[in-house]
């Protein structure tokens, strides 16, 4: 387990022990301030101490929706201290509100990522506390599928709920990639309540098939962990190679129980495959199908979405396979963006992973949101809606009538170093053409 302590403003990572593979970093909780507008803290059992700077109580809690336990924990507990770095620098203020923050966890021990039952219960507890304005999250696209359509029929609502990290294309627009009644089944009321700050995987799907076809690839086998995330990514990526002319050699789903993945190599070795797709998330055993496919396909070249980017969850195996993420890579962010990226891998002591540019400007949307709302969620609802962002940390870009983002570039990454010290390195920017990201 760890434990989140505030230390100014900051939650400080106490690693106590490791938890099983999973999506996230562990959480424990604690009650909230005190005075002033009056808010009342979410419950501990899914939420961490609120964070308010002012003085008493706040006008408005906005809580994150993370997995905070498994081995992807480093990256979304950073996402949490970049999120709390926006609003300690705005002075925990929106216009003329006053705005307290929860770190909030859908991830159990047990699993080691998100769980169904956490997404739901914590989607009720926000819609049902008056004084929770806006949500941001979810990470995983199959946790935003339960929570989204919960706070379209939130009380005073629809509630408004912006991800840094959702790519899964049915959560806003249909494609080939989606099933029947997406994405309006998630939004019961008739009206949007939900936007993302990351492309959707038709364009990450499009840019990954591009990147192997251009890096020589002949024919490639597509593996998916069967989430909602890990098969779409993988379908959009199979119908654009399609339409690129690659071969598919095969595409099937890896067990996320597995104690082996030896079979499974040894099958793809067969199919003549020189590269391997891995859709889906690091979290199902995914370090573990890394390391198998590396040891049995000797020079064969690996490939992954967004889904492994947590660089030091992969492992030792991780090292020269490339990973892709929606948007620019912090080093090539410039004006707001850039500053963001100095001061806060200042504060943290390390190059800051991609998704903390997501979770900071996910903030920076909702307190604009806020500032120009009359107070109520609707009205937060609607100006979310209307985001256009100039000179923001991802740049500046609009949010389409979906609740889709208008910058769309990907960015390919190479793992280099393993462990503690694993991260990625810039290879290439992708900005797929618009005839393949339809045809994902």
């Amino acid at each position: 387990m760890r434990r989140g302590i505030i230390v100014g403003g900051v939650i400080s990572t106490v690693v106590l022990a490791l938890v099983a593979a999973g999506c996230g970093g562990s959480s424990k909780s604690g009650g909230g301030g005190g005075g002033g507008g009056g808010a009342t803290a979410l419950p501990a059992s899914s939420c961490q101490s609120l964070v308010y700077g002012g003085s008493g109580k706040p006008d408005f809690i906005v809580p994150s929706d993370l997995p905070l336990q498994g081995s992807g924990r480093t990256q979304t507990v950073e996402m949490t201290n970049a999120i709390q770095y926006v609003l300690k620098n705005a002075n925990y203020k929106a216009g003329k509100y006053t705005v307290g923050y929860q770190s909030c966890d859908d991830s159990t021990a047990q699993a080691g990522k998100w769980v169904s039952g956490k997404c739901s219960s914590n989607g009720n507890a926000y819609a049902q506390n008056k004084n929770v304005i806006a949500v941001i999250g979810t990470f995983n696209s199959g946790c935003a599928e339960i929570v989204i359509p919960i706070l379209n029929r939130a009380p005073n609502g629809p509630m408004g709920m912006v991800s840094p990290a959702n790519t899964y294309v049915g959560l806003t627009h249909s494609g080939p990639g989606t099933v029947a009644g997406e994405p309006d089944k998630y939004y019961p009321s008739g009206k949007r309540n939900y936007i993302r700050m990351v492309a959707a995987d038709d364009f990450q799907g499009a840019a990954d098939a591009s990147f192997m076809k251009d890096q020589g690839a002949k024919s490639v086998f597509i593996l998916n962990d069967k989430e909602a995330y890990g098969l779409g990514v993988a379908t959009d990526t199979k119908n654009s190679a399609t339409k690129l002319g690659l071969k598919v050699a095969g595409f099937t789903a890896w067990d996320p129980k597995a104690s082996s993945y030896e079979a499974l190599a040894t099958r793809i070795k067969q199919s003549g495959a020189d590269w391997v797709y891995l859709g889906g998330l690091i979290c199902e055993n995914g370090a573990k199908l890394i390391a198998d496919m590396k040891a049995g396909l000797p020079g064969v070249k690996l490939m992954a979405p967004d889904g492994f980017s947590d660089f030091t969850a992969n492992g030792a195996s991780g090292v020269g396979m490339y990973i892709t993420v929606a948007g620019v890579p912090p080093e090539k962010l410039t004006g707001t963006g850039a500053t963001f990226i100095k001061n806060f891998g200042a504060q943290i002591g390390k190059k800051p992973n991609p998704y903390s540019a997501y979770a900071a400007q996910s903030m920076e949307v909702v307190l604009d949101a806020i500032a120009k709302s009359d107070g109520t969620r609707a009205s937060v609802t609607d100006n979310l809606l209307k985001t256009n962002v100039t000179d923001g940390i991802l740049g500046t870009f609009k949010i389409n009538a979906n609740g889709d983002t208008t910058r769309n570039p990907v960015t390919v990454y190479q793992q280099v170093g393993s462990g503690k010290s694993g991260t990625g390195k810039t290879f290439k920017v992708e900005i797929p053409p618009a005839s393949l990201v339809k045809a994902a």
